[in-house]
């Protein structure tokens, strides 16, 4: 059912002639202006904005940018059409097209933020022998991967939807038997959101615990020292909840929405239309909210938003930031030991680091 009635065959004429537009041109203007910023920001020449130039954190962050903003320019326009005109005016070439992108930039976003989490276990469960691992060309092949499986598994929605006579009209609606169509959704679910949940899940709640065990005071003199990482691994727990947290949110009733279509009751009403428009609609917005989610984050980005305008001023950097950085020590359980200068993986609180730069992954898949 992802989409599969979403016509104006069955869509109560008053929600989509006002309500639809409305909504839809907010996260298509949010999208493209936020994930435009963001672009943006990542390109500009000079030290990349999670802590080193060509970082593996910014190419993935602009891959997740990339698949956001195609998705918000080339298939909310046509979700929005879906829903509010009486027929399909773009024909079958583009009814298709449009479905194989909607999945495509979905199935890029989930697999990037699982890429990302386990990018960000590694620099803060093993910052220094991760090196060799985590490099810019290394991060550059996960990407090429996770275009390639997402091309792949959304291949099959080419063939999925077409174009049907209705009336003078033509509508745009799943082409499959039932039996296929379920099939495919479920493993769409599978494939798209349950299997990135989890290794989203999994990656961060054992870097928190890793965080968390490297911050405890190594005696009096560390005092100050364990404080501050005490406060920088906290934003960094509530930061890696929170984006996991969004991008199960968002993606969460849409996939459920699909589920109680093909195994429980979902008789076709105003009210099962406005929930599932509603759902839409969320899943949607994951994209125009990634970017807010890197601007709170990460004090480099905002810093480097603050560059693209004119006689912007760069804020001094602190004494703390000068600082050169001990390495790492690991401690008994391979965490990193809490004697040393700073949580590792980099400035969760705004300050540089040898490691990559804050532990991002916001959640938008489509």
């Amino acid at each position: 059912m992802a989409d599969a009635q979403n016509s104006s065959l069955d869509s109560p004429g008053s929600v989509g002639a006002v309500a639809v537009p409305v909504v839809f041109a907010l996260i298509f203007l949010l999208g493209t202006v936020g994930n435009g910023l963001v672009l943006a920001v990542l390109l500009q020449p000079g030290p990349g904005v999670w802590q080193e130039p060509g970082s593996t954190t910014d190419l993935f962050i602009l891959n997740l940018a990339v698949a956001d903003l195609c998705f918000i320019l080339c298939c909310v326009p046509f979700q929005a059409a879906i829903y509010t005109l009486d027929a399909w005016l773009f024909g079958a070439l583009v009814c298709k097209a449009v479905h194989l992108l909607i999945y495509l930039t979905m199935y890029a976003s989930s697999f990037t933020l699982a890429a990302v989490s386990v990018d960000r276990y590694l620099a803060v469960r093993h910052p220094l022998r991760s090196r060799a691992l985590r490099t810019p060309r290394h991060a550059r092949a996960a990407v090429g991967l996770v275009w390639l499986l997402a091309a792949l598994l959304a291949a099959p929605y080419l063939s999925y939807y077409g174009t049907v006579r209705y009336g003078a009209g033509e509508l745009c609606v799943p082409a499959w038997e039932d039996a296929r169509r379920r099939a495919l959704d479920v493993a769409t679910f599978a494939a798209g959101y349950l299997l990135p949940v989890a290794v989203v899940s999994l990656a961060y709640a054992r870097a928190l615990r890793c965080l968390r065990a490297a911050v405890g005071p190594a005696g009096a003199a560390a005092a100050a020292a364990a404080g501050a990482r005490r406060r920088a691994a906290g934003r960094a727990g509530r930061a890696m909840l929170a984006v996991a947290a969004l991008f199960a949110l968002c993606w969460g009733p849409h996939h459920a929405l699909i589920l109680c279509f093909w195994f429980g009751r979902f008789a076709f009403s105003p009210a099962t239309y406005a929930c599932r428009l509603a759902s839409h609609c969320l899943a949607y917005a994951n994209s125009c909210l990634n970017p807010l989610v890197y601007a709170l984050a990460s004090r480099h980005f905002r810093a480097r938003l603050r560059r693209l305008w004119p006689g912007a001023r760069r804020p001094p950097r602190s004494r703390r930031a000068r600082r050169r950085v001990r390495p790492v020590s690991p401690g008994p359980d391979g965490c990193p030991c809490p004697g040393d200068a700073r949580p590792p993986g980099g400035g969760w609180d705004g300050e540089p680091g040898e490691e990559a730069g804050p532990a991002l992954t916001p959640a938008g898949a489509k």
